[in-house]
């Protein structure tokens, strides 16, 4: 199946990008919020993204002016999807918004259009009409997407093999790294190892053992460039796996249990230190605007995907 037309469905931190991330690989983009004021900031954000693409050098002036011109803006879902072949879901991850969303799709989309959904941890495919069971999958994105290749693909217990096959080469084709499950997995790989480090992060704060500061420390000094390179199953076998199994063995380290809370983020929360777009977090960012932290950030991760494309080579 040839994909031309996308609608993306939610314009927020990831809607935006999605949509940009789409009209770079040459589809027409249908983008809506139900949010006026959201999808209003979109085009701002797109831009914004695309002149760092073109700062980095990653894509041309003129290829990131006929991208941003590929996003079109649509009123509602009936507008945004009447045409569409993929239809992108980048809504809040919330099991009601979502099925609401899918409901208003099943009824405004062509029976033929690809449902993908970016969701992270949602089984979504109980709340998607019976009729569009054989062309839903997720395909589901890692921020900022117009930057990080990952894409998890993951089918449900009706989608079609077609389906998978064309969302693969779709994203490959767009230069992404499409990772395909053969079933729904939470969280995937990527989100289950943040999973696992976010848990084990906040219990060092919890308890006392050590800052955030310290943990981006370790982190920056004794891990990245080495995962980085290597990966960590790669960089296991390094290390050498009798080493790694005399560790099991010794069980002197015990997993923290997940259980619901943080009293580190509820104490930030309350004081209403949310991230960057608060101006604070665990850090403090002074009264840099939101956009300049998100530039910063933006053009270390190309200048760093581009020397680690040149350094990585055959390692996968």
């Amino acid at each position: 199946m040839s994909i031309k037309e996308v609608a993306v469905i939610g314009a927020g931190t990831m809607g935006h990008a999605l949509a940009l991330v789409h009209a770079l690989g040459g589809c027409r983009v249908m983008l809506h919020d139900a949010a006026a004021e959201v999808l209003a900031r979109a085009p701002t954000l797109i831009a914004a993204a695309s002149h760092t693409l073109c700062e980095a050098g990653t894509i041309s002036t003129d290829e990131a002016e006929a991208a941003r011109n590929r996003v079109l803006l649509a009123d509602t879902i009936e507008q945004a999807v009447a045409n569409a072949d993929l239809i992108v879901e980048a809504v809040v991850e919330k099991a009601e918004v979502k099925r609401t969303v899918f409901g208003h799709i099943d009824r405004f989309a062509p029976a033929s259009a690809i449902l993908a959904s970016n969701t992270s941890y949602l089984d979504i495919f109980p709340l998607i009409p019976a009729a569009r069971q054989k062309n839903a999958a997720i395909a589901h994105w890692y921020s900022p997407p117009y930057i990080v290749d990952l894409v998890d693909i993951a089918p449900g217990p009706s989608t079609a093999r077609e389906v998978i096959a064309t969302l693969h080469a779709l994203y490959e084709g767009f230069g992404k790294a499409p990772l395909v499950f053969d079933r729904l997995v939470p969280g995937y790989v990527a989100n289950r190892l943040q999973a696992a480090l976010n848990l084990e992060c906040l219990r060092m704060i919890d308890e006392g053992w050590a800052s955030a500061e310290d943990i981006d420390f370790s982190i920056r000094h004794g891990l990245v460039d080495r995962l980085a390179l290597l990966g960590h199953m790669r960089k296991m076998d390094y290390t050498g796996l009798e080493m790694i199994s005399n560790g099991l063995a010794a069980r002197t380290y015990q997993p923290p249990e997940n259980a619901g809370y943080s009293a580190v983020l509820a104490r930030l929360i309350e004081e209403g230190r949310t991230g960057v777009r608060a101006g604070k977090g665990f850090y403090d960012y002074g009264d840099e605007p939101v956009e300049d932290l998100l530039h910063r950030r933006d053009l270390g991760l190309l200048q760093l995907k581009k020397m680690l494309s040149k350094t990585t080579g055959g390692q996968g």
